[in-house]
């Protein structure tokens, strides 16, 4: 029987310190999830390791087979672009390293339990549901695909009760985040919740915040972070990758 594949992590990284430090603390809490998995972390940009270190790191101590995991929740220009080009790059000079690249995060059920345990840390009860509307508050994406799926995202979310939630984006795309509560506002609704939809601090999430409190929201959850759903939901996608191995895109040297 072959090793199991390591999993390969790859946010896109930030001069923020906050991002990294939150990276790295849904990473292990995935790895104490599966204890006999190997699990690492790599940056396309602004932080170390890169995927190049990272891969070389695990070629030299044995690894020959590779899960590499989008830590994205959509499928835009990184996931579709920078993250393959930088993965084959890499193996390409590793000989007989075989690297599958799993999918990314979203959409799934977890990420929808995420938000939920952000608004109910927030101060949001199940009794508030049926009277709060909710921004979805996501980076933005010039990507179609990707703004399909935050708006899919929004419209599964309502489904479990809350009175209405509306996507909006921090760049790229709108409404920004203050304009979508000032029209909920506008409608009626008496209480206005925001919901980043972003996994660690950084630039824009801090410019979600901004555009809260500019809007006047009566609540701010915190970004999704190392929930515990996530880490469970890294997992899942490598078991995916790994269990549909064929039919996955495969880089191999």
């Amino acid at each position: 029987m072959s090793p199991t594949p390591a999993l390969l992590v790859i946010a896109h990284g930030s001069r923020d310190p906050r991002h990294a430090a939150t990276v790295h603390a849904l990473v292990g809490r995935a790895r104490e999830l599966r204890p006999g998995l190997r699990v690492e972390t790599a940056f396309l940009d602004f932080n170390t390791p890169t995927v190049a270190q990272t891969l070389s790191s695990l070629y030299l101590s044995g690894v020959r087979e590779v899960v590499a995991l989008p830590l994205l929740l959509t499928r835009a220009f990184h996931a579709k672009s920078d993250i393959p080009a930088a993965l084959a790059e890499s193996s390409a000079r590793l000989p007989g390293l075989s690297v599958r690249v799993a999918d990314v995060l979203g959409p799934s059920p977890l990420l929808i339990s995420a938000l939920e345990r952000r608004l109910t840390e927030a101060g949001l009860t199940p009794a508030d549901r049926s009277t709060t509307a909710v921004v979805l508050a996501s980076a933005g994406s010039t990507d179609p695909e990707a703004i399909a799926a935050i708006a899919e995202t929004a419209r599964e979310w309502r489904r479990a009760g809350w009175c209405a939630v509306r996507p909006a984006f921090a760049s790229a795309a709108l409404p920004r985040t203050e304009d979508a509560v000032r029209a909920l506002r506008a409608e009626g609704f008496a209480r206005v919740a925001v919901a980043p939809y972003v996994i660690a601090p950084g630039r824009l999430p801090d410019r979600i915040s901004a555009g809260a409190e500019a809007g006047g929201a009566d609540v701010v959850a915190d970004v999704l972070g190392a929930a515990p759903e996530l880490a469970a939901l890294l997992l899942r996608r490598y078991d995916t990758a790994v269990s549909t191995r064929t039919h996955l895109p495969a880089l191999t040297a």
